[in-house]
């Protein structure tokens, strides 16, 4: 995810000089100097304490070690933003050690291609000026759209965090019904992915909503009203509502269990 905001960062006109990164891994930190022309940094020291946005990009299990630590650098005026899932913002300013500017990101692995979807919230102490800064960085890597309650948070990871994986399932299952129906593999998996892409890109660019497009697909006695007549027995609604469910509750627990007890 760092490397895919850094990237997006550097194609929307961004200085890479004022970009420095900390990685301890030295292949991986030779990477993103050579790849990117960027400052990296093995450890916190000098990289972090002049700094007007940091972005914490590490695993959530990983985040009170690096925070606490980098704590002791930040200078208090920083804006801090967080892409890992799950950690609440009073975790990430007690870890740091004061009331710090943070905003919460929750964005998704097609911010790879720089189409990502990210949700942002921020705590009571992030500026407007700090408002527009963060939301200019994530927009190098997809569409942001804000949150006012920090708990929707949880919602969001269910949705678009985990949500790639819920259409790359439904994706498998298409490819393989119609390989069982006869069609190769290579050409059922490549009508699939066109197939999705352009039902997505339908629906981003009109002005009609979802259940308007479905419609104007759907012919009265035509195969996608039995193949909708099919889904609608097996109660889609509720299969979706439970996955999502599913996902938000497993999201909180996580925020528990790695959050200040």
């Amino acid at each position: 995810m760092a490397s895919s905001l850094i990237g997006g960062l550097i194609a929307d006109s961004f200085d890479p000089n004022n970009i420095s990164v900390v990685e301890i891994n030295g292949e991986k930190r030779e990477r993103l100097s050579n790849s990117f022309g960027i400052q990296t940094y093995e450890s916190l020291e000098n990289a972090v304490d002049s700094q007007d946005v940091v972005v914490f990009c590490v695993k959530p299990q990983q985040f009170k070690e690096v925070a606490v630590a980098a704590g002791k650098l930040l200078s208090t005026n920083v804006l801090v933003i967080s892409i890992a899932a799950g950690i609440r913002t009073a975790d990430i300013c007690s870890w740091l050690g004061g009331d710090y500017a943070v905003v919460r990101a929750m964005s998704n692995t097609p911010a790879l291609v720089q189409s990502g979807a990210s949700a942002l919230y921020a705590n009571k102490n992030v500026s407007e000026e700090q408002l527009n800064n963060a939301e200019s960085l994530m927009r190098a890597i997809g569409i942001v759209e804000w949150i006012e309650d920090e708990a929707l948070m949880d919602v969001v990871t269910a949705l678009s965090g985990s949500g790639p994986a819920y259409f790359f399932r439904i994706m498998e299952g298409l490819i393989n019904g119609a390989e069982k129906l006869g069609l190769s593999k290579d050409v059922a998996h490549l009508l699939t992915l066109q197939t999705m892409l352009g039902a997505a890109k339908m629906a981003l660019e009109s002005q009609e909503d979802i259940a308007t497009l479905r419609e104007q697909v759907t012919s009265p006695g035509g195969t996608t009203e039995q193949g909708l007549a099919v889904m609608n027995e097996s109660d889609i609604d509720g299969l979706l509502l439970k996955i999502l469910t599913a996902a938000k509750q497993r999201a909180t627990q996580l925020a528990d269990q790695l959050g200040e007890p």
